[in-house]
């Protein structure tokens, strides 16, 4: 079976130098949610890879399967795929691709469903902490109707976002102190950034593949790449509607302890990159990259078509 062979080998030399081509791009730093799309092409690729490979063993396999799968096919369709009379391997080869699509399923499910549950925990514990704002401190410019800005008493200068339903923006008094109207509002449009762009999803994604499969590195620089992208992405929201300034700003009053051996190590070269200013890449440039990116989970598709269209 020529397909599945090149299924197999294709998700591999994705799986490898996928990430290196991309980790290597300066073009990141400038363009994060353009390679946060091609980082999830990759992945998506390689899980096709898997997934069409998984279709085409177990059509191999059993006979059964292999006659749903093509039924309506024209003549020829289903001989062109080359499928073996002898199946040991192909049940084999079954089995392992069908274990790991279980394993991505249950591990997607437990994440999402341990990401909910903390949320819910957030929310309630809001509920009971936080007084209600007043009127003239809501934003009144930028924020979504169903928002909701969360005020909680605290020294500590901190501030994060809520998804949800009702999206809530936390920020605490000691922040609210620190922080001038024009940095705040930077703050609060980088938070918004994340729950517009969907973030905590994408991050409940990459974590989930990153512990169903510690063994696969792909998954594990996914994780935390994207860790790192999104919040680029964030600044650059915000960036562009209160300035690059209050941005950075904003940034050092929340982390005035950031160093080379902290935690959020990542502050002051996020910082030294707002200040920077970059031109981004041309309007061009970006739709090529885009497009690039979308051809990689194409591919997988087209490698097993492709028996079956040569035939026709």
């Amino acid at each position: 079976m020529p397909a599945l062979v090149a299924l197999v080998a294709l998700g591999a030399v994705l799986a490898l130098l996928g990430p290196r081509a991309v980790a290597r791009a300066r073009w990141t730093v400038q363009e994060p949610v353009v390679a946060l799309w091609a980082w999830q092409c990759i992945v998506v690729a390689v899980l096709l890879c898997c997934g069409c490979a998984l279709v085409l063993a177990v059509a191999a396999a059993w006979p059964d399967v292999r006659s749903l799968v093509f039924a309506g096919a024209p003549a020829g369709v289903e001989a062109a795929y080359g499928f073996p009379s002898a199946r040991p391997w192909a049940t084999a080869a079954a089995f392992v691709f069908a274990l790991g699509a279980v394993r991505t399923a249950l591990a997607l499910a437990y994440e999402l469903a341990g990401a909910r549950a903390v949320r819910r925990r957030q929310r309630r514990q809001l509920a009971r902490q936080a007084p209600d704002l007043h009127p003239e401190l809501r934003p009144s410019a930028g924020a979504g109707p169903s928002e909701q800005l969360v005020v909680l008493e605290s020294a500590e200068p901190r501030a994060w976002a809520l998804p949800g339903p009702v999206p809530r923006m936390v920020v605490t008094t000691g922040a609210l102190r620190r922080l001038s109207d024009r940095e705040l509002a930077a703050l609060l449009a980088h938070e918004r950034g994340h729950v517009r762009a969907r973030h905590h999803w994408l991050l409940s994604a990459a974590e989930a593949l990153a512990a169903g499969f510690p063994a696969v590195r792909l998954f594990a620089q996914f994780r935390d790449e994207v860790g790192r992208l999104v919040e680029l992405a964030a600044d650059d929201s915000a960036a562009r509607r209160h300035g690059r300034l209050a941005t950075a700003i904003a940034l050092v009053e929340l982390n005035p302890e950031s160093t080379c051996t902290h935690p959020l190590a990542q502050i002051p070269t996020r910082v030294d990159r707002l200040l920077a200013s970059a031109p981004r890449l041309q309007a061009w440039q970006r739709l090529a990259l885009t497009l690039a990116a979308l051809a990689l989970p194409l591919a997988p598709v087209l490698l097993s078509l492709t028996p079956g269209l040569t035939a026709l």
